[in-house]
């Protein structure tokens, strides 16, 4: 598999990301991929799992990684493959929804972590509630944020269309501007070369572009059938659930209520909408979503 690693001198002086780089390989052979992480905190303790997804990477927890350590906690938090420091493989072909679940469940294994607070935004969510469905046993609680968990059995709505179709015709696809317009408290310049510098051209883009074209969209996709059964599975699934979600993220807009309706654990948390978030709430409301979490962390 060929594939693109971005030089480290694009991720240096970034402000507020000090964290030192982690590494684990994933996949076997010619398959074989390098995937980064942060992990900070003790690693002995109780373990906070922050996934990111389209088109950014671990900096967006950048202002939360800081709170759960200072509280005791181990703050991980990888970026998927074709994102931030990890590797990125140069043909589209190459990313589908089941090859990013596998990376992921490689590294997640690897990384042999119990007792997770899982907190997954936008494809963090795609892939990471599929991990759970997986292997519940590694999951101590919850957080969903501005994310879903597709069948392609419900149309999606005009802001995603939109966003797809945008995806595919942006010229150039400038992640940091994208992430921008999906925040309520605007970017500095500094902020969003920090969201481009994963992508130093074109090249490196086939796992971005890629993305939106992989949310399953209708009830024959390659990956409905496997979200279905994670629905199966997560249904019958007792751990806390909260959710958290940005009132200006058009896209996500009203499910929140899809898992406070159908995942058990979600009944009588303080769950919580953002009047002033967007899609990238991390950016928005990053400390208070630490915050929340550290609270329902510490009432379950």
């Amino acid at each position: 598999m060929k594939f693109l690693r971005t030089e480290d001198s694009r991720f240096e002086g970034l402000q507020d990301y000090d964290f030192a780089p982690q590494y684990l390989t994933v996949g076997q052979g010619a398959a074989a991929l390098r995937m980064h992480y942060v992990d900070e905190g003790p690693r002995q303790a109780a373990p906070v799992l922050m996934l990111h997804g389209e088109p950014t990477w671990s900096y967006l927890y950048r202002h939360m990684i800081p709170l759960f350590t200072a509280a005791g906690h181990r703050a991980v938090a990888p970026d998927l493959i074709g994102f931030g420091r990890s590797d990125k493989p140069t043909q589209r072909s190459d990313y589908s929804y089941q090859s990013h679940v596998d990376w992921l469940a490689d590294w997640l294994v690897q990384m042999d972590l119990q007792g997770i607070t899982l907190i997954c935004q936008d494809w963090g969510g795609l892939l990471g509630l599929r991990l759970l469905a997986m292997m519940p046993d590694r999951f101590a609680r919850l957080v969903v944020a501005n994310t879903a968990l597709p069948t392609g059995d419900q149309p999606m709505n005009e802001a995603f269309k939109s966003w797809r179709a945008y995806s595919q015709a942006a010229d150039p696809f400038n992640a940091g501007r994208i992430v921008y317009g999906g925040t309520i408290s605007k970017l500095t310049e500094a902020e969003v070369a920090a969201y481009n510098a994963p992508f130093p051209d074109e090249t490196y883009l086939a796992g971005a572009r890629q993305f939106p074209m992989l949310v399953p969209d209708n009830p024959d996709d390659p990956a409905a059938q496997p979200n279905r059964d994670a629905w199966q599975v997560l249904r019958g699934l007792d751990l806390p659930v909260l959710t958290a979600f940005g009132a200006e993220d058009k896209v996500m807009a009203g499910i929140d209520g899809v898992f406070q309706k159908l995942m058990p654990g979600a009944a009588g948390q303080p769950h919580v909408l953002f009047p002033a978030a967007g899609h990238f709430l991390q950016e928005d409301v990053g400390p208070e979503l630490a915050r929340k979490t550290l609270a329902f962390i510490a009432s379950t």
